[in-house]
């Protein structure tokens, strides 16, 4: 077992520390591309590992990191080792690198569904881990992530987790049990929103309007909603608000209710959340 110094307490918030990826997908790419341009991470302390060919080159040519096939590598490089792989794959991946894990090592882990208890059950107890449920959005510097820890993790280690994610959006500790929900709501619920601009978009073009008009004007209506409830108001209240007797808007919430709307986005996100619950259960 190698090891070497750590997230300790008492270390610096603000110190840049080695790290490695394991699994080098969008999801990978989308939190190392915010880190770097938020500083949290440099160039040259950063490797990243993964079993195709195309994704190491990316990492290598366009994000100017190392990459590797070797997984033991990363694990012998990283002061904080970010797991990225699928579910599916995760213990292929991880198990026989887990010795070379330095012992004082924060392991974060973004694998949909993964229990602490299946990677305690890997890297041991000891080690800190955190589970982190990030989204898509951090793309953009507006993503929403929830954790849970372990017992071995720190108070300090998980101000530094937070702080990581918060530099890219909104991030919050939560109890295990709900990170199931948070899946479904935050971790799917870009794509529910997509789908619903899409549907905005598709029914401007619909009405008569260009395309070229409907969608910046759906994403904006999307994004000013977003911002006004994010200043501490109800959407109930909000779309009262937008209502009047006999108006548009009601016209167009009826259509909305006829056609189930409310129904099948509440559905999806349960969905997606007990998709989520499966994909933790022992295989």
């Amino acid at each position: 077992m190698v090891r070497g110094r750590g997230l300790q307490r008492g270390v610096l918030m603000a110190a840049q520390w080695k790290l490695g990826i394991i699994g080098s997908g969008k999801m990978a790419e989308a939190l190392l591309r915010g880190w770097l341009r938020a500083r949290r991470f440099a160039r040259e302390d950063v490797v990243a590992s993964d079993a195709e060919a195309d994704r190491r080159k990316l990492f290598a040519e366009k994000l100017r990191v190392g990459a590797t096939v070797d997984n033991d590598a990363v694990a012998r490089h990283a002061e904080v080792l970010l797991i990225a792989v699928k579910p599916q794959v995760l213990e292929r991946a991880c198990r026989p690198v887990a010795e070379e894990v330095r012992q004082n090592a924060l392991i974060l882990s973004i694998a949909a569904g993964v229990r602490l208890g299946k990677l305690e059950a890997i890297f041991g107890t000891e080690r800190a881990i955190v589970r982190v449920m990030p989204n898509i959005l951090h793309t953009v510097g507006e993503g929403v992530a929830a954790l849970c820890a372990n017992g071995a993790a720190t108070q300090e280690q998980l101000d530094y987790t937070l702080d990581l994610f918060r530099a890219l959006g909104v991030a919050e500790r939560v109890e295990e049990r709900l990170m199931d929900a948070v899946t479904g709501l935050s971790g799917s619920g870009p794509a529910f929103v997509f789908l619903f601009l899409e549907a905005l978009i598709d029914g401007a073009v619909a009405a008569g309007l260009p395309r070229d008009l409907a969608l910046p004007f759906a994403a904006q209506t999307t994004l000013g909603a977003a911002k006004w409830v994010r200043q501490g108001k109800y959407p109930a209240e909000l779309k009262d608000l937008v209502t009047s007797p006999g108006g548009t808007t009601i016209a167009g919430l009826r259509a909305a209710e006829a056609g189930g709307l409310r129904s099948a986005v509440m559905e999806a996100v349960i969905a997606a959340a007990r998709r989520s619950e499966e994909l933790g259960r022992p295989s």
